[in-house]
């Protein structure tokens, strides 16, 4: 039924102008199109929104991750940008200078994958993934 749909992120902001600057300023995206209390982002193959909300973000788990094919690279690139990448070193779960190696992925995207997770200045938490 949905399965020839397009997907779409839909994200919380408590402070739009201030999530629409982190955007802009740190990860370099800029939105299509914007409406009261909303702001619309396209990427190479989807698109996301950030709404303005009262509400908080999970920020507990991965709210929306994007696949690149250097993800060292891409670190690097944003670290420069000032985002600050979590650590983390738990069972299952290690990162080395913000880069976790993870065994196992969906057959159709490699053996295993390389990620990194940051939060954006709303708190929602997300990831970039390098399929291996």
């Amino acid at each position: 039924m949905l399965d020839d749909a397009d997907v779409s992120t839909r994200l919380p902001a408590a402070d739009l102008a201030r999530a629409r600057a982190f955007y802009a300023d740190k990860l370099g995206l800029e939105p299509v199109e914007e409406r009261p209390g909303g702001l619309l982002y396209r990427c190479r193959t989807g698109s996301f929104s950030l709404f303005e909300s009262a509400g908080a973000p999970s920020g507990d788990h991965t709210q929306m991750a994007w696949m690149v094919d250097d993800i060292e690279a891409t670190v690097a690139r944003l670290r420069a940008r000032g985002v600050v990448f979590e650590e983390y070193d738990v069972p299952g779960l290690r990162t080395v200078n913000g880069i976790a190696e993870i065994d196992g992925q969906y057959p159709s995207l490699g053996t295993g994958e390389r990620a990194a997770w940051f939060r954006d200045s709303e708190g929602n938490l997300h990831g970039i993934g390098q399929p291996v």
